[in-house]
């Protein structure tokens, strides 16, 4: 089956979380959970030294849903189901359908990290990448300094596979830096 027929939900659901492909209209969210979060996700994310504004917000939102229609990138927002508060995003990237294979990314605004909630959106998309499409790999990459980002696939069970040495640029591009794999596979 062509991955665009490729059927997905209309979200995901944890005990406190629901993640849901992001849609148009989602750019007001998106900014301020990146405003807040900013100075923190410039230590780690390329995306937080870029001048963001409302529209291009919105705009970097429609573009995701474009791939998401496409299945070329499935950018999924996370929503706090007590009060439907957008906290952060995840998703399934760099996808081979031919594998099944994905990587997981995520980032949360500051304001409700330190809760669980990655770890639990976390989970449950990756039992969904297996369980759903049949993924035989997924994947979580991260800078190996990046502490909070590694205790994520530390805690799931995830096999840190090995450490790319000099593999990218720092996310203010000054630096080379390094770049942990870890995987889940189904044998």
């Amino acid at each position: 089956m062509k991955a665009i027929l490729m059927d997905f939900p209309e979200k995901i659901e944890t005990p406190r979380l629901y993640l849901r492909p992001c849609q148009p209209g989602d750019g007001l969210d998106l900014y301020e959970a990146i405003v807040h979060s900013k100075p923190e996700l410039k230590q780690w994310l390329p995306f937080a030294h870029q001048d963001f504004s409302l529209e291009t917000s919105e705009q970097n939102v429609l573009k995701s849903f474009a791939d998401f229609i496409l299945k070329e990138d499935i950018r999924l927002h996370i929503y706090r189901k007590e009060d439907d508060q957008f906290i952060g995003s995840t998703g399934l990237h760099r996808i081979d359908w031919d594998i099944p294979k994905f990587e997981i990314g995520y980032w949360i605004d500051t304001r409700y990290s330190k809760l669980g909630y990655i770890t639990e959106a976390v989970e449950r998309l990756t039992k969904f990448a297996f369980y759903h499409y049949g993924a035989k790999r997924v994947e979580i990459r991260c800078d190996p300094n990046n502490i909070a980002s590694k205790r994520i696939p530390e805690r799931l069970g995830y096999t840190l596979e090995g450490i790319l040495r000099n593999d990218c640029l720092s996310a203010d591009g000054k630096e080379v830096r390094d770049t942990s794999i870890y995987a889940k596979t189904t044998t």
